[in-house]
């Protein structure tokens, strides 16, 4: 693993929580609890807004990676500031994350895959050096997400992800697993947000389950989305009969 733990230091703490995304339950326990990892792959799982994506997203800021996605060592839009959590975060590492983190840019060694901005980078910089050579504007999403996980998620490094499974099949859910159990006993940190049974069942795997409440931690079969989903699979009628009659 190479972080152990996000935090909010005393004296970068706000002034006042009262504004985005200070309000949001779950970035309020992170300022002033912090949020630690227990496991090297661990899923952030929750409703759209709940936060999930927030912490992600500074997480990579304070790992020196672009908030807009795209590998360590580069930063693709160079005039855009930090987002507000990502500007006051911070992470304690392992010796080994201190060492990649402080490091030459180079040997730094990580990717941050947003599902909302993966299909302009990606095209962006498909053949380019230190990626990959295929051509993902050929492909389809779904396959242009699976040739950035095989080329760039390898060997030990911080691997984040926001929401893969926008872009992916159920059998393409399953290479992923797949992918992120083998780096999770490689050496590999992975923290993904995610909306998916499939992914969070990943063996190994710690969850958190964001909403209201915070945070707290959880077991697969525990989890609010695959209660949801064991429901709508063995009766749909049980959920549309209260949005179509």
């Amino acid at each position: 693993m190479l972080v152990r733990r996000a935090y909010v230091p005393e004296e970068r703490r706000p002034a006042s929580l009262d504004a985005w995304p200070f309000t949001v339950p779950c970035v309020s326990e992170l300022v002033e609890h912090g949020l630690a990892f227990a496991a090297p792959v661990t899923f952030l799982v929750g409703e759209n807004g709940s936060g999930k994506s927030t912490v992600v997203e500074a997480i990579a800021e304070a790992f020196k990676l672009d908030a807009y996605g795209g590998r360590a060592g580069r930063k693709y839009v160079n005039d855009r500031p930090k987002t507000p959590l990502g500007d006051v975060l911070e992470l304690d590492m392992t010796p080994e994350g201190r060492r990649m983190r402080s490091g030459p840019r180079t040997k730094r060694k990580g990717f941050f895959l947003r599902a909302e901005t993966a299909f302009g980078l990606l095209n962006a910089v498909s053949g380019m050096r230190g990626y990959w050579e295929a051509d993902t504007s050929e492909m389809s999403h779904g396959e242009g997400f699976l040739t950035v996980f095989r080329e760039m998620f390898q060997g030990p490094g911080l691997y984040l992800m926001d929401e893969p499974e926008a872009a992916l099949s159920f059998s393409s859910c399953l290479q992923l697993v797949a992918l992120m159990h083998e780096l999770g006993r490689s050496g590999a940190q992975v923290i993904c947000a995610t909306h998916s049974p499939v992914l969070a069942s990943t063996p190994g795997a710690d969850i958190i389950e964001i909403g209201d409440h915070g945070t707290r931690r959880a077991k697969w079969d525990e989890l609010d989305i695959v209660a949801q989903w064991r429901r709508y699979l063995t009766d749909p009628s049980f959920y549309l009969r209260h949005i179509t009659e």
